[in-house]
């Protein structure tokens, strides 16, 4: 049997990435998955690191999040793509490195060397990233006092914005850019076209 694909979408927050990604995963008869959160254990993880009323370290937030990566990728992701099934995955490790490391300031050489730890092999076929303007990315964002993120200042997600665009330089081909201001249906054509040449398992 050979192993499935693993597709990653990647974005700021109000980007449009987990629409897009739920969108390809039924289009493609994929395993929809997302993170954090996506495990028994990882709904404890999510509601600690959202929890904006429980002061963290950006270091602690960190390894909360490879916490929730390494359980996510050895429970769900490793079976599924083993069992030759696609999976479509709504944020995985560029998101530590943007949010934590560009972002919280956490040293990025010690977040990929806990990212290789966490994740061992299980490398995405392809990264999609929803590129958006921060002004945009504003106006649709909910401003939820309570959660870690979404509270953050517009500086914070300039520099996670700037994160993924330098992630997304370094790995080249293997990462795919969407101008995500536009339609959705705009944003779904250009995705679907690029996906189009992926030897996917069912559709």
């Amino acid at each position: 049997m050979s192993r499935g694909l693993l597709l990653v979408f990647e974005g700021i927050d109000a980007s449009g990435k987990s629409t897009q990604a739920r969108r390809v995963a039924e289009l493609h008869d994929a395993h929809f998955a997302f993170e954090p959160g996506d495990s028994p254990l990882g709904v404890d993880l999510r509601r600690w690191l959202l929890d904006a009323s429980t002061p963290m370290k950006p270091e602690t937030e960190a390894l909360l999040m490879l916490s929730d990566r390494s359980h996510h990728v050895h429970t769900v992701i490793e079976p599924a793509l083993g069992r030759g099934r696609d999976v479509v995955l709504d944020r995985y490790f560029a998101s530590t490195l943007a949010y934590q490391g560009y972002g919280r300031g956490v040293d990025l050489a010690d977040l990929r060397a806990a990212t290789e730890l966490a994740i061992g092999t299980c490398q995405p076929d392809l990264t999609i990233l929803i590129d958006i303007d921060l002004d945009v990315a504003n106006d649709r964002r909910a401003r939820d006092a309570k959660d870690r993120f979404e509270s953050a200042d517009l500086d914070f997600h300039a520099r996670v914005r700037g994160g993924y665009l330098d992630l997304a330089h370094e790995f080249g081909d293997r990462w795919f850019v969407v101008d995500g201001s536009r339609s959705e249906d705009e944003v779904a054509r250009d995705i679907d076209e690029r996906l189009a040449v992926l030897a996917w398992t069912h559709g």
